[in-house]
């Protein structure tokens, strides 16, 4: 089986996070829920859309952060 590059990409954004966050790898990459189609590994569809939804979230949270600093 080969990762799929949505898979790639999501490793890659996670790898991105744990550096901005100062968290731990080994504990995004625990969490990572695969499921296999066609002889690729794509990311589980519950575990994509809360990983979506999580990342928005502190795009969100960081998005005010810097406006409440200019203000």
């Amino acid at each position: 089986m080969k990762l799929h590059d949505e898979s790639i990409a999501h490793l890659a954004r996670i790898i991105q996070m744990a550096i901005i966050t100062g968290t731990d790898i080994v504990d995004h990459l625990r969490m990572i829920e695969l499921v296999e189609k066609e002889g690729f590994l794509f990311l589980e569809e519950n575990y994509k859309k809360s990983q979506d939804s999580n990342l928005q979230e502190m795009i969100q949270k960081a998005s005010d952060s810097l406006i409440k600093e200019k203000e």
